[in-house]
């Protein structure tokens, strides 16, 4: 009955110790794809820092050039109003040192436009065409007589060099508006990618950290299954061995009480004068009676 036991104890407690190993492999993996997933997840973490270190970079670009946009802007700016002011000055100049009795450059210039146009989309008789280009001719040497005299006054000519001189100026500052705007653009078209990039890979990277925390967790779970199952085979090793050692003892007290009532027996033939054998003595010594 009791090596019944004993065997069924055993395998009970062979199970357990399978079961144990088997949740210890399970576990090994798991810790082994959790190291996995969280270098992948350190990996992805990195280039997201990198991502980020470079669009931060790109927008502090950007907004320095935005920074030089509005400076040269303001300077353009600046120049153009310096420019219509030369310019509104030319003309006032040019009005108030016009000949008294003769007609304004510009009416003159118009005159010459609608002149020029007749001559151009008109059918004229040869005489007719003739007069015309001759009326052209006259009002053309008169507008160069008037502005030659015009040139005369330096104070004209100070003005004209002045607007020119500002609307250069002004040219020269709105490219490089456009310029810097190019490049201001360029960086911020460079950031948004880079943000976006970023974000794609932050979302890798945070499933990559939920497969982490899963493998973890069932790492685990798996750990305190093969830990239970050990201190199952613990418990039933305690028990095996406590009924083992209990039959030996139940096994020698036995032997002894056999022996014991042997050596009695030896004693009384002993008592009643019967010659005792060798084995007899010794079973007499064994006992304690000798």
């Amino acid at each position: 009955m009791t090596e019944e036991l004993v065997a069924e104890l055993e395998e009970k407690r062979a199970r357990h110790n399978a079961d144990a190993e088997r949740h210890k492999r399970l576990r090994d993996e798991l810790n082994e794809k959790t190291r996995e997933w969280a270098d992948r997840r350190d990996e992805l973490n990195a280039q997201v820092r990198k991502l980020i270190e470079e669009a931060n970079a790109r927008r502090e670009t950007r907004d320095k050039l935005n920074a030089e946009v509005r400076e040269v802007k303001a300077k353009r700016d600046d120049w153009n109003r310096k420019f219509n002011d030369q310019s509104d000055k030319v003309i006032t100049l040019k009005r108030e040192n016009m000949p008294k009795s003769g007609q304004s450059i510009r009416k003159y210039k118009a005159e010459l436009r609608t002149l020029e146009k007749r001559h151009m989309t008109s059918v004229l008789t040869t005489e007719k065409e003739r007069a015309l280009v001759e009326e052209i001719s006259s009002l053309s040497n008169k507008i160069r007589s008037l502005e030659k005299e015009m040139e005369q006054f330096t104070e004209v000519k100070t003005a004209e060099h002045d607007a020119r001189e500002a609307k250069d100026q002004a040219e020269t500052f709105h490219r490089q508006v456009s310029e810097y705007a190019e490049k201001a653009q360029m960086e911020h078209d460079a950031m948004l990618k880079l943000y976006e990039e970023a974000d794609a890979i932050r979302k890798e990277a945070d499933d990559a950290q939920e497969k982490f925390i899963d493998a973890k967790l069932t790492a685990d779970e798996a750990h305190r299954e093969h830990i239970e199952h050990i201190r199952q085979v613990h418990d039933f090793d305690k028990i095996i061995t406590g009924i083992r050692d209990k039959s030996r003892k139940s096994r020698r007290e036995n032997d002894e009480s056999s022996v014991k009532k042997e050596a009695e027996e030896i004693y009384d033939k002993f008592r009643s004068g019967e010659k005792l054998s060798t084995e007899d003595i010794m079973v007499l010594q064994k006992s304690g009676y000798m």
